[in-house]
């Protein structure tokens, strides 16, 4: 091999390396400032315990504040539900720190308690006087959390397919998301995890919201678009390192809600199943879902999942 080509041969394989690492970057940039684009940032912001978060509300009277799951936004309520409601609620949807356009504090953990707690604080800075609670999957362990760390500051809980207890598979099940390191976290979250997301965006959609067919109008009216952002991402996937920490310690605590309490759950959910999320959680605070729904209410499809973007 002549000398020239050895001479030039290792800058050209540094080139190629930095093209071949700077594409995934670019191609998350641009993806990100289409989403950003198609949804933008809709409501007010307030700061809570150096967390700044994105909420939106509408109507007045009885307070009902909406907690979405994991890689959700708002618009899971906004979108779907607040139309429904008749007059007399003032209905609060907010993004989780982190998630949507809220934007979680420095070393922040997303542990259970601690996304809680702000939940509470939030509570109180918008001075509602003890509001129902509605929380969907991971949504839904926080409602459970502040149902039994702040219980005098909400009336009540309605749970929407919630996460409940821990399962053995959750680290398979999560996949991608599963990310132990911060550093390796936020290195996907600019790199490979947002272009891979949007290649898989239908198959993971489909089987999200099986058996039924995902909306037409999710990615945008629902929302769907926001979650293909690194900060979201990173979010994301910070949440689902945190759900061990606390999840096994707040599911054995179940037993000392006494507030009205009520669970919707899809019988042919494909991400929370019933078996494990569902009929668990109904024996230990019996009681008080009682004195709300008569016990569980199951759906023959999924449609408590309307919404979400991935649990």
């Amino acid at each position: 091999m002549p000398a020239s080509i050895l001479l030039w041969l290792p800058g050209a394989l540094f080139l190629l390396a930095l093209v071949m690492a700077a594409y995934p970057m670019l191609a998350t940039l641009r993806i990100a400032a289409k989403a950003e684009r198609l949804v933008p940032a809709s409501g007010k912001f307030i700061e809570i315990d150096g967390n700044r978060i994105h909420y939106v509300e509408t109507g007045e009277g009885r307070p009902i504040v909406f907690l979405h799951g994991l890689g959700a936004q708002l618009h899971q309520f906004g979108h779907t539900l607040f139309g429904r409601f008749g007059p007399n609620y003032r209905l609060i949807a907010l993004d989780r720190p982190g998630s949507g356009y809220s934007m979680r504090a420095r070393g922040a953990s997303g542990r259970l308690p601690e996304q809680a707690e702000i939940v509470r604080h939030f509570i109180d800075a918008l001075g509602l006087e003890k509001p129902l609670v509605v929380g969907h999957s991971l949504g839904g362990a926080i409602a459970l959390t502040l149902a039994i760390e702040h219980p005098e500051a909400i009336s009540g809980i309605a749970l929407l397919a919630p996460l409940t207890h821990l399962e053995p598979d959750a680290r398979e099940k999560f996949g991608p998301l599963y990310i132990k390191s911060p550093l390796r976290r936020r290195i996907m979250a600019h790199t490979v995890a947002i272009p891979a997301a949007l290649k898989y965006a239908e198959a993971t959609l489909a089987f999200i919201f099986s058996p039924q067919t995902a909306p037409a109008d999710y990615m945008v009216e629902g929302g769907g678009w926001c979650g293909l952002r690194p900060s979201h991402f990173y979010a994301t996937s910070t949440d689902v390192m945190a759900i061990e920490h606390d999840l096994g310690r707040i599911e054995q605590r179940y037993r000392e809600i006494t507030m009205p309490a009520g669970i919707l759950f899809g019988a042919s959910d494909l991400v929370l199943g019933i078996d494990i999320q569902g009929w668990p959680v109904m024996e230990k605070i019996r009681g008080s879902i009682s004195s709300l729904s008569r016990g569980l209410v199951t759906c023959r499809n999924s449609s408590s999942r309307n919404g979400s973007s991935l649990s």
